[in-house]
């Protein structure tokens, strides 16, 4: 009992590994034992295997350290012992790339190689592949075609698998080998067969029509190795997927009768390439999910854990074909291994019709329990998208939700629980009402201030657009007067979006705000205070300003204009908001899509620099820009002047200011026996907008990126706001020796014809998202209002109409209308965005589907009289 105990406390303290705190000085003074004689097999074995543990766990051997452990190593060739001797074998291939003088081991490998002893030839001769390189592999040229067409199996599969490591470098040499390999192909032993197959795909890829015969020969002549034959497989799905062949192809047929071969490996293997194919048509999916369907009966656990994640993937693509398989999928949500029955579940949820969603929801809420958090994860990504596929079973999936929220979990799993809650609030109206329900009741027992923030944020947007927006205001007060001083905040801010929306509840919110003004927490009393004295000016424009809109700038770029600021002279001088570039989209983007089993960690958000941050630090640092002013807006996507094939490509990116355009033009020379100087792009100049300066590239080697500017100046005419520039690449060419790179010294001056380049109205509008597009069309008012009614006649449909007009306009889509509900006949676009100059612009787009076309009645309300006639204009 007592030895039971410290067992049991071994495992508890992590002294279960004996090598956990092994400390390299002390292993490599051990080291030394090799020198002695006689040799102690056992003793010297751990110590092997001491080195080669830290050095699997990454520990930093440095040279001489290696090298004088390695040279004790070699003395162990005297030793007879077999474990003693391929422990050796294994420390000289670690050690090879590390220790110097590596190569005096040769000989005494090729013996060993050479030898009697099977047991030594095969770890022999991968050790020596380890150590040779291409000077020296002529020499062992004769024993490794030996080798591979040996009788001992495991030493033909060392050659082979040897030769696949020495093909990368060497492969002309390795090239001589391919009649011995196709030799080795028909060995009766399976690993030999997988290993020379593969060896000679690597010989030929490089060449399609070599690699073609291959397939077509093998595919002919049954392999013994199932290994072989999945390698085949692969082999053949890679040729379809390049030569873009159709399902009639032979080699389509060849993995299609892979599906009724006799071992389960090959079958699986053959159906998985078939339905991750990009040239399958669906209609050909069938016979590998039937293959898959069967699996999932199997009673071996790999079989339907590999069956399932393939039914899985294939589901996201097309979920038609794999409804054949909800019975057998429904059966596995009780399996015993729970990522089984997770991956069943969220396969199920994207197949499942909507009769089946009742019953769906039954059987999980029995099995949820019974998961970790990742799994559950998993799963409630997966039923965010069976209630976005069929919206009118939103209230089945919001009990569902609400009453996952209730139950015990942890933080990720909570937030992605009401992640999903917003999500179908945002998509679905109808289930706006019902989610607000639910999300009220979580926060009366939030234990998470992330999450609680964020439900008040969401409370305080959509709250007062419902039929009866008093009912949350309990619920927000209740944060105010249990909750820590973050939560308080969010729950101060929540109350006076309500007040600014709702002209009946206004005194009521106003009366809270004011017992917020003697809030423990100076944040909470500060902001109270702020919207209380805005409040109490009862105009709207200043409520959507400073309430329900707010910043619109960016951060980063905010922190540098202020620090500008300070640094100046002008501080007497008010700070101008506009001088500050609008908010845009970070350049991280983060995953929305786990994997089963896949570990959930939160990470702090930090402030993240955006593409347009970037690009206004690379502009100030050159000097030509530096008198700019502050950038105003960065194209999002390059636009391609050349294709992709040419001997130049060219991409263009446009940078806006409040009077200039910059115009980068980011270049890459694609021959080899080139070198360009003094690289720039001409601009045909059209009046009146007027090229100033460009900024070359004084070099441009081969296929290294290389920028060059060009800076034009926009027309004082602030009407004219659209034009179109033919330019062309001008440059000097350098031959060069397409070996070395080393250019002559003469060069010559060349140009290259690009595409046209187009300055549209989008290049002057900056998006941005305005929360309260009602609140925010009153603010700016009816004083610069203009208003027309145009036919679209090459439109057929309201979606695409929506589609050109917020590419063409470049700007924001406010309260998702962007999204058409299907089976109407009508739509109102609400679009926001910033022109160039900091000037408000607002557009309203009532869309009517007629029998010519789309007819649209256009509102515009801004800041500025002729940003209106602008955009106007612009699309008429």
């Amino acid at each position: 009992m007592e030895m039971l105990r410290s067992n049991k406390k071994d495992e508890e303290d992590g002294g279960s590994n004996p090598y956990n705190h092994l400390e390299k000085a002390t292993v490599l003074q051990e080291a030394r034992t090799f020198n002695e004689s006689p040799i102690n097999p056992r003793k010297c074995s751990q110590i092997l295997t001491k080195i080669l543990y830290l050095l699997n766990q990454g520990e930093n051997f440095g040279r001489t350290e290696a090298t004088e452990a390695f040279f004790a190593m070699t003395k162990l060739f005297q030793s007879k012992d077999m474990t003693v001797r391929r422990l050796v074998y294994l420390g000289i291939k670690e050690m090879s790339s590390i220790a110097d003088d590596v190569i005096i081991v040769t000989s005494s490998l090729m013996k060993d190689m050479t030898g009697r002893e099977d047991q030594f030839r095969g770890p022999a001769i991968r050790a020596l592949c380890s150590i040779t390189d291409g000077s020296m592999l002529q020499a062992i040229e004769r024993y490794m075609k030996q080798a591979i067409v040996d009788k001992v199996h495991s030493v033909s599969s060392a050659a082979l698998t040897s030769s696949l490591h020495l093909c990368k470098g060497n492969q002309e040499i390795v090239k001589r080998w391919i009649n011995e390999a196709q030799e080795a192909v028909n060995s009766d032993n399976v690993m030999v067969q997988y290993h020379a197959l593969g060896l000679l795909y690597h010989i030929r890829k490089n060449d399609k029509l070599a690699v073609t015969k291959l397939v077509s020969k093998f595919s002919k002549h049954s392999l013994r190795s199932p290994y072989a034959h999945c390698l085949l497989i692969r082999i053949a799905s890679k040729l379809i997927e390049e030569e873009e062949c159709g399902a009639e192809s032979q080699l389509f047929e060849f993995i299609e009768s892979c599906l009724r071969h006799k071992s389960e490996m090959v079958i699986y293997e053959a159906a998985h390439a078939i339905v991750n194919m990009k040239t399958t048509p669906a209609k050909e999916l069938a016979p590998a999910v039937s293959v898959l369907q069967l699996f999932c009966s199997s009673p071996k656990p790999t079989l339907r854990f590999a069956a399932v994640r393939t039914l899985n993937k294939v589901a996201m693509k097309h979920p038609a074909a794999v409804t054949a398989c909800n019975l057998d999928l429904e059966n596995l949500i009780t399996d015993l291994n729970r990522s089984i029955a997770t991956l069943a579940i969220t396969t199920l949820l994207k197949t499942g019709s909507e009769s089946s969603v009742d019953r769906l929801m039954k059987q999980i809420s029995n099995f949820m329990n019974e998961i970790s958090d990742e799994f559950k994860i998993v799963v409630v990504q997966a039923i965010r998208s069976l209630c976005l596929k069929f919206p009118r079973k939103h209230n089945v999936v919001m009990n569902f939700l609400s009453s996952m929220l209730r139950d015990e979990g942890g933080f990720d799993y909570k937030r992605a629980i009401v992640n999903n809650i917003i999500v179908i609030i945002d998509e679905n109206p109808d289930a706006k009402e019902a989610g607000l329900a639910h999300l009220c009741e979580f926060i009366e027992d939030c234990e998470h201030t992330v999450l609680a923030t964020r439900i008040l944020h969401l409370l305080g947007r959509e709250g007062p657009r419902t039929p009866t927006p008093s009912k949350y205001i309990r619920f927000i007060y209740n944060r105010v007067i249990l909750e820590n001083a973050a939560v308080r905040a969010a729950a101060v801010t929540a109350l006076a979006k309500f007040g600014a929306q709702c002209e009946d509840l206004l005194p009521s919110c106003v009366v809270l705000l004011e017992r917020c003004q003697l809030d423990t927490d100076d944040e909470v009393r500060d902001r109270a205070t702020f919207y209380v004295n805005v409040l109490k000016q009862y105009q709207k424009a200043l409520n959507s300003a400073y309430i329900l809109n707010g910043l619109q700038v960016s951060v980063v770029g905010l922190e540098r204009a202020l620090h500008q600021y300070s640094q100046s002279d002008a501080s007497d001088v008010p700070f101008d908001m506009k001088t500050v570039p609008l908010e845009t989209q970070p350049i991280v983007e983060q995953r929305t899509v786990m994997e089963p089993g896949e570990t959930v960690r939160d990470k702090p958000e930090k402030v993240a620099s955006t593409r347009q941050d970037v690009y206004a630090e690379q502009l100030s640092n050159i000097p030509e820009f530096s008198n700019l002013g502050p950038l105003f807006k960065s194209s999002t996507k390059p636009v391609e002047l050349t294709e992709e094939e040419t001997e130049y490509v060219v991409r263009c990116i446009k940078h806006t200011f409040a009077h200039y355009i910059v115009f980068q033009f980011d270049c890459i020379n694609t021959l080899n026996d080139q070198k360009l100087e003094n690289v720039t792009v001409h601009l045909e100049s059209t009046d009146p907008f007027e090229v100033l300066k460009a900024v070359p590239c004084q070099n441009l080697p081969y296929d290294q990126p290389g920028t060059t500017y060009v800076l034009v100046r926009l027309p004082e005419d602030e009407t004219i706001v659209t034009t179109t520039f033919s330019c062309s690449l001008k440059f000097i060419v350098k031959d060069c020796d397409p070996n070395t790179g080393e250019p002559d010294d003469d060069g010559y001056p060349d140009e290259y014809v690009l595409e046209d380049i187009d300055i549209s109205v989008a290049d002057h509008v900056q998006r941005v998202m305005k929360p309260n597009f009602g609140a925010s069309w009153e603010e700016v008012g009816p004083a610069n209002e203009l208003e027309d009614t145009f036919s679209l006649s090459s439109v057929k449909t309201l979606e695409e109409a929506v589609k050109n007009i917020i590419q063409y306009l470049g700007m924001q889509p406010c309260e998702r209308s962007d999204k058409v509900p299907s089976g109407k006949n009508s739509h109102i676009l609400y679009l926001a965005g910033v022109f160039r100059g900091g000037h408000d612009a607002l557009l309203r787009a009532k869309l009517a589907l007629t029998e010519g076309g789309v007819t649209m009645q256009l509102t515009v309300r801004s800041s500025d009289p002729i940003v209106s006639e602008i955009l106007v204009s612009a699309v008429g």
